[in-house]
């Protein structure tokens, strides 16, 4: 028989599931004497020489040449890895990794090396024959290490050409899925994302659909069960997990919400002993709820659940600040997207949007960070066609908050809130199209912008718009944002046009000195342009200038342009040596 480490290796099914690191260690120490005595080994005796020169006695060279191959610039091909592992076979460069952890930077070194090599089509061919050492790096004390197999059996599975059984019998054997679940609850950030990644890959298998949901509830891989045994951050990590899996097809998606597991999520949001567990929950909540919105069974959760959870959340005037901010800006998020719409009806809808506005009527006179988060959902939610005619339609109008807040100039962020959330509702950001939207709703927003104006000193709206176009740049920025959509309606265009210093502001290309600024400006005038050439006030000969000034300050575009001087000669005395 011929020998050779990975004859030796392959064989690894066999060995004992108690081998510990030194076990392995030898094993590939073995493998390596074994493979180098072999008569149809590849190299010659000089190159069998050489290996024993770079063995584990001295890693030396074996860190310079795998430092240089760590940090090559570019991508490396399958020929360049083939000429590394040529000169430094993986025996050797395994066995340097569990034996010489004290060589300072040769651990870290060797794992980026590795990395590369496992990223490549030929270095992730050979991960089978080395699966071992896999199953003892997920089980290492070292991060990099146990990072690194997570990576590794990504890599394995993302290349694996033929999506067979095969695959999947080499994860079991090795018992790879409960050390990549140990690796998610246990290890570091690193750990656990690289964890995720290889779950994820894992799960592209449809043979790998019994492995991560098996069928029997009691399985101690079940991740109901894994997570009701771990600490609150492993907890907040198997959520994560549940939801990147959900999100990978309608299938997986099924698969999970007919298993429950998406209960945990509204478990943890309940949970209202633990504040920074809730919180997590909610984080986790708003940074993938669009993705749970895109899938049919993620929709139905939202409708049946997750307006519930925030209805209760905001309403609850016990529990922290903190957790209603975080409630509200996920209810303004939902609410934002005009596809939500079609899984939840529009009761659900309004009664969210009153808790919101309930809230507010709570903070009215107070400037604080939850006040300002509540503008920022109402913001959101106005971003929507639907969700801005039910914040003008409500009764009261869950708006009127943001209209009287947004002339507040003693209002600080809390003016600044609802002016970006004002031009959210107006229909800035929206298709032009979808700005006007429908008769009750246009008619309630014309009456508590003029509500507001008859209040104030400025008695009008375009004097309104004027003051907050006089104070700092970033409300400059918000009143240029409500403006481009205000002045599709013909009263707001008629406001204007009554006042020539709002013209001359978003006509004067010196206004402004930053380029989100100059370019808010800009799209300010052409709105204000377009509605002019469009409206019946483009006949009247009084508004001609007007016209002529919106048309030049167009045609100048958004940044400022020097004049054209004609060159000039300059009489001055030579300079002489």
């Amino acid at each position: 028989m011929v020998h050779s480490p990975f004859n030796f290796i392959f064989v690894h099914a066999s060995l004992p599931k108690f081998l510990s690191f030194t076990d392995v260690s030898a094993a590939l120490t073995l493998a390596l004497k074994i493979s180098l005595s072999s008569p149809l080994h590849s190299h010659s005796r000089q190159s069998t020489t050489m290996d024993e020169e770079f063995s584990l006695d001295d890693p030396t060279q074996l860190l310079d040449s795998a430092s240089d191959f760590a940090h090559h610039p570019g991508s490396l091909n399958d020929a360049a890895v083939k000429d590394f592992l040529d000169r430094f076979p993986l025996p050797v460069i395994i066995s340097a990794l569990q034996t010489k952890p004290d060589v300072p930077g040769l651990e870290n070194t060797l794992v980026a090396c590795l990395e590369r090599v496992f990223k490549t089509k030929y270095g992730a061919s050979l991960i089978p024959q080395y699966m071992t050492f896999v199953q003892v790096g997920l089980k290492a004390d070292s991060q990099i290490v146990r990072c690194l197999s997570c990576k590794t059996v990504s890599s394995f599975l993302k290349n694996f050409d033929d999506k067979s059984i095969y695959a999947i019998k080499l994860i079991i054997d090795c018992d790879i899925y409960p050390l990549l679940l140990d690796c998610l609850v246990n290890g570091d950030e690193q750990v656990a994302t690289a964890a995720i990644d290889a779950i994820k890959n894992l799960a592209q298998f449809p043979e790998a659909m019994g492995i991560i949901f098996p069928s029997n509830i009691n399985e101690a891989t079940h991740l109901g069960n894994v997570a009701s045994r771990c600490s609150s951050l492993g907890r907040v990590r198997v959520l994560s997990l549940i939801v990147k899996l959900f999100s990978i097809s309608s299938s997986i998606a099924s698969v999970i919400y007919n298993s429950n597991l998406l209960s945990l999520l509204e478990a943890e949001i309940k949970n209202s002993n633990d504040t920074l567990v809730t919180l997590s929950a909610l984080e986790l909540l708003y940074e993938t709820v669009m993705q749970l919105t895109e899938v049919q069974h993620g929709a139905e959760f939202l409708a049946r659940t997750t307006f519930q959870l925030l209805h209760s959340i905001i309403s609850n005037s016990s529990m922290e600040s903190i957790l209603r901010s975080r409630a509200l800006m996920i209810s303004g998020r939902l609410l934002s997207k005009e596809n939500i719409y079609m899984f939840v009806d529009e009761p659900s809808a309004k009664s969210l949007i009153s808790a919101i506005d309930v809230r507010l009527g709570l903070l009215d006179s107070q400037d604080t960070d939850e006040r300002e988060s509540a503008l920022e959902a109402l913001g959101g939610i106005g971003l929507s066609i639907q969700g801005a005619v039910l914040l003008l339609t409500s009764f009261p109008p869950a708006a009127r908050h943001i209209v009287h807040a947004a002339f507040d100039r003693q209002g600080g962020g809390k003016q600044l809130a609802a002016l970006h959330a004002l031009g959210n509702i107006v229909g800035e950001n929206r298709p032009e199209d979808g700005v006007i939207l429908n008769g009750d709703a246009e008619e309630s927003l014309r009456r508590l912008v003029y509500e507001v104006a008859s209040e104030s000193s400025k008695l009008t709206p375009s004097g309104l718009l004027l003051s907050v176009l006089q104070q700092a740049a970033e409300f400059r920025l918000a009143g240029y944002r409500v403006i481009t959509g205000l002045v599709a309606r013909v009263w707001c265009l008629m406001e204007i046009c009554s006042k020539p210093e709002i013209i001359n502001i978003v006509t004067d290309p010196t206004a402004e000195t930053t380029k989100i600024a100059m370019e808010a400006r800009y799209n300010c005038c052409k709105a204000i342009h377009r509605s002019f050439m469009s409206s019946k006030l483009v006949s009247d000969p009084a508004l001609s200038g007007i016209a002529g000034k919106l048309q030049e300050a167009v045609q100048r575009g958004p940044y400022l342009v020097r004049k054209h001087t004609e060159s000039t000669p300059v009489v001055m005395t030579a300079e002489r040596f």
